[in-house]
């Protein structure tokens, strides 16, 4: 069972960012646990300098990686950073995911639409790929810069992240991908393009945001799905019927334990896309 509650207040998914880091500098953590930290980190305003970025370049140093180095695109509001660990040499790129307050985040989210991906192959979700495009420059930079000290390279972000993520994977082409609570990115021609990429997709019990947009039009996932139930364990091969099962016993449920509380997120389907409750599930 995990050692973290389970988080239904809508501050854990509106604003993940303001919970301290769960990274403690006497535990090493395993990739995924790392990735998804890094997502729920990536919504540190650290664009702001000062206290913010100090605040996040702190989280880092607990599990030795170094100053981050940010990535960021006004015109589209995209964010992300990229730190490198010395002594492993493993380098982390993280997105940010969607702010709910923030009009150019909905906007990206709503263009649907699917469009060529010229940088690899397939088609993509319109407002996925201006996101993408708007900071892949800097990415680019930075891992050209950080080439010699590096042997390993992840991708991840929660949500929005996790889709930008995914569209950066097909052209940096990272050992692995880790997913947080991500919405479908393109068609099964783009996802053929990361062959060769481990991809792991995490999918938190009835995370909404994982089911966006439709398969309606072309649509497919990434990766097959690491399921997390309602209990917080993972599941890299659930069974279909399980999944349906748990989903069903777990809203309801969580009707009776949360959706009354003020302050809480009245349906667990929006609940469980918070990354806290991401994260809890890989922690130890």
């Amino acid at each position: 069972m995990p050692t973290i509650a389970y988080d239904a207040r809508r501050d854990a998914l509106y604003s993940p960012q303001d919970d301290e880091t769960i990274f403690d500098d006497r535990v090493e953590y395993k990739i995924p646990a790392i990735a998804a930290e890094f997502a729920r980190l990536a919504y540190v305003h650290a664009e702001d300098a000062g206290p913010q970025f100090d605040r996040l370049t702190q989280a880092l140093a607990r599990v030795r990686f170094g100053e981050p180095v940010l990535f960021g695109n006004p015109d589209t509001d995209t964010q992300g950073f990229g730190a490198l660990r010395a002594d492993d040499g493993l380098a982390i790129v993280s997105f940010r995911g969607t702010e709910p307050g923030k009009l150019t985040d909905i906007a990206v989210d709503l263009k649907a639409s699917l469009t060529p991906w010229n940088e690899s192959a397939g088609r993509v979700h319109d407002g996925f790929a201006t996101a993408t495009r708007s900071v892949l420059p800097g990415v680019t930079q930075w891992l050209e810069a950080t080439k010699n000290g590096r042997r390993r390279l992840v991708l991840t972000g929660h949500s929005l992240g996790a889709a930008i993520a995914t569209l950066a994977a097909s052209v940096c082409r990272p050992n692995e991908l880790v997913t947080i609570g991500s919405p479908r990115v393109g068609n099964a021609d783009f996802v053929a393009t990361l062959a060769g990429v481990a991809i792991t997709r995490l999918v938190d019990c009835c995370d909404l945001v994982t089911e966006l947009p439709p398969e309606l039009g072309g649509y497919v996932h990434a990766g097959s799905m690491t399921f997390i139930d309602a209990d917080g364990t993972l599941d890299p091969s659930p069974d279909p019927a399980f999944v349906q099962a748990d989903r069903e016993a777990a809203r309801i449920a969580y009707l009776r334990a949360y959706a009354w509380k003020i302050g809480n997120v009245m349906i667990r389907d929006l609940a469980d896309h918070a990354a806290m409750n991401y994260i809890r599930s890989l922690v130890p």
